[in-house]
């Protein structure tokens, strides 16, 4: 997809759309797989912005802020097709892809670790993958959100679709707050400056051992439903 400056460029200057991928529904609200949409209402909730306006595919909301404008974004296309969402909001707003941020899970980080790249491949996330693809580039900042290590025993689509344990909720909290900080500090200085700050963070909870033999709330069915989430 190409971008192209328009009517909107010089708004565009300050505005970032920021994204939280995840699975709508209330059967995938808590789960590892929407860090995203959960760190996103977080965000949201920090700077007084309602995300509830049905608009591509998804569900968005803006507001401006000392630093900016947030444009905040949904995708309730299911996980596999997120790009489709991200690719009408960044062409509607005239946006280049350097003012997209990305949140979402990450097994290969530690559960409650944030990381935050300049841009990159998608690794294994398929949502990810659904967004580069659309974009026809990965050259835009995300932020990813531990939730690792995946168990051994768990297939890892499996995995993800589960709840998140109550006992680990305090720590994926505060992994949500360091990902709101990220932004904010994206808005304010830059991405090598943020990169910088919470990239060395810690979390400021450590996880039950007990963590990993916590049963999920509820087991993904095998149906098509499960197979566009994962």
């Amino acid at each position: 997809m190409a971008f192209f400056p328009g009517p909107r460029g010089r708004l565009a200057e300050r505005s970032w759309l920021v994204v939280g991928l995840g699975n709508p529904g209330p059967r995938y609200a808590a789960t590892w797989h929407n860090c995203g949409w959960l760190a996103l209402d977080l965000i949201a909730a920090r700077h007084g912005i309602r995300v509830g306006k049905a608009r591509f595919h998804g569900a968005w909301g803006q507001g401006d802020t000392a630093d900016g404008r947030l444009i905040l974004l949904k995708p309730e296309t299911y996980m596999n097709e997120s790009g489709r969402s991200v690719a009408a909001a960044l062409n509607w707003f005239k946006l280049p892809p350097e003012h997209l941020i990305v949140l979402y899970d990450d097994v290969d980080i530690a559960r409650g670790q944030v990381r935050i790249r300049q841009q990159g491949g998608p690794g294994s996330h398929r949502g990810m993958q659904s967004v580069t693809r659309e974009l026809g580039t990965g050259a835009f900042p995300r932020i990813r959100i531990g939730i690792g290590p995946q168990p051994g025993n768990r297939d890892i689509v499996a995995f993800v679709l589960e709840a998140i344990p109550a006992e680990l909720r305090p720590l994926m909290r505060g992994a949500f707050e360091t990902a709101a900080d990220a932004v904010d500090l994206i808005l304010k200085h830059s991405v090598d400056l943020a990169m910088n700050r919470i990239n060395v963070r810690r979390p400021a909870a450590e996880e039950s051992p007990a963590a990993e033999e916590s049963p999920a709330a509820e087991s993904p069915a095998a149906d098509a439903e499960t197979s566009d989430a994962g």
